[in-house]
């Protein structure tokens, strides 16, 4: 089975999030969890869980630890843990980590790799 799992996360387990009415345009920095329910073009990079919601928009190269995909993005998406596109996910873009769960029926049109995950020292 190819299910998601984003382990049940909570709309109280993020610190921000980027509401439905907000357009954003630039470089997103942050180091704690972020959702993202608007849209976003630019450039995202992060140490910390990124999670695009079912009705946002992100137009960027995403960097971070862990990216989970309920909704659009264009852009190559890079982690450093583990890539989960959902079922209503659709991505469009080269994708790069250790771990890349896709599930049946998201929408993917890309190059995917499969990288070393990165030991603890």
């Amino acid at each position: 089975m190819t299910d998601v799992h984003n382990d049940a996360l909570e709309f109280e387990d993020f610190d921000t999030v980027l509401s439905p009415d907000i357009e954003f345009s630039g470089i997103l920095r942050f180091e704690k969890p972020f959702l993202i329910k608007g849209r976003v073009t630019g450039e995202i990079n992060s140490t910390g869980l990124l999670m695009i919601d079912e009705e946002a928009v992100v137009e960027a190269n995403i960097r971070a630890s862990r990216v989970i995909i309920l909704g659009t993005v264009k852009g190559n998406v890079s982690a450093e843990e583990r890539i989960e596109v959902a079922l209503t996910g659709k991505l469009t873009g080269n994708v790069s980590a250790p771990e890349i769960n896709m599930e049946t029926g998201c929408y993917f049109t890309g190059r995917c790799t499969m990288t070393e995950k990165k030991s603890a020292e």
